[in-house]
């Protein structure tokens, strides 16, 4: 597997990971708590989510179109602004806003082939390698299901079923990685079999 190749496979488990650290909190919440704000400077879950979800539809569709100049990862029809309002009315339409967005993401992501990673697209019309736009997104989707994570953990009303290593459990967790045979793998691998 080339350098670039590999990226692009560690990229890709990176997002699952996250897109699943999201989906598990979420699913630890009674619906109307999706659309809590503890005052007008927060964000609820649902407008979170929905901000995601405008921003992977307008990075992410027609991303490597055949004349990367007319197309920008800022379409013309996203209204950001519009993405923090909580107008969503339940959970069934906060998980399609997410799911919407992800497959999006997702579908483009997986279509992407190694030799195409220092091509150039177009963000607000600053130039970025697709190495560049990957990175800009692996930052921003993990700071936001950060969000949703620490959010889902003050609104949940009974335990809190961990999405890392729970509280006073490192030494335990540790224990059982070392004890195992060195390896080459993504950390993700084990992640996202404990997590479903």
């Amino acid at each position: 597997m080339t350098t670039a190749e590999s990226y692009l496979e560690s990229s890709k488990k990176q997002f699952l990971y996250y897109k699943a650290l999201g989906e598990k909190a979420m699913a630890q919440l009674e619906p109307e708590q999706l659309f809590v704000a503890v005052n007008e400077d927060c964000n609820s879950i649902a407008a979170i989510v929905k901000h995601i979800s405008g921003n992977m539809l307008s990075r992410w569709t027609d991303f490597l179109t055949t004349d990367f100049l007319t197309t920008d990862g800022e379409k013309e029809w996203r209204n950001r602004d519009a993405e923090f309002e909580n107008d969503l009315q339940s959970k069934d339409e906060v998980i399609l806003a997410w799911n919407k967005g992800w497959d999006c993401f997702l579908n483009t992501l997986n279509s992407l082939k190694s030799e195409q990673l220092s091509d150039i697209i177009y963000i607000r019309n600053e130039g970025h390698t697709v190495i560049e736009a990957i990175n800009r997104q692996l930052a921003h989707y993990p700071y936001h299901v950060g969000q949703i994570v620490f959010y889902a953990k003050q609104l949940k009303k009974s335990d809190w079923d961990s999405l890392s290593i729970p509280k006073n459990k490192s030494g335990n967790y540790n224990a059982e990685k070392f004890a195992k045979e060195k390896e080459i793998k993504n950390f993700t691998d084990d992640e996202l079999k404990r997590l479903q």
